[in-house]
């Protein structure tokens, strides 16, 4: 498993430009990190690479 205590996250394009409702994103070798940008000290969720392939597909097709 991917060591995630150097992870880098930015905004996701998916947030909203209102402060609310944002996520931050960091991308590794072989999937993706999701952090609440508030809630920063409750940690993060991983996905595969497939994983989080397919969430973005199922975004983009709404």
């Amino acid at each position: 498993m991917t060591e995630r205590s150097h992870l880098i996250f930015r905004k996701s394009s998916y947030s909203s430009g209102t402060g609310q409702n944002c996520v931050e994103v960091a991308d590794f070798p072989g999937g993706a990190a999701v952090r609440d940008t508030q809630n920063r000290e409750l940690g993060h969720i991983t996905f595969s690479a497939a994983e989080w392939t397919t969430l973005l597909e199922t975004i983009r097709n709404g």
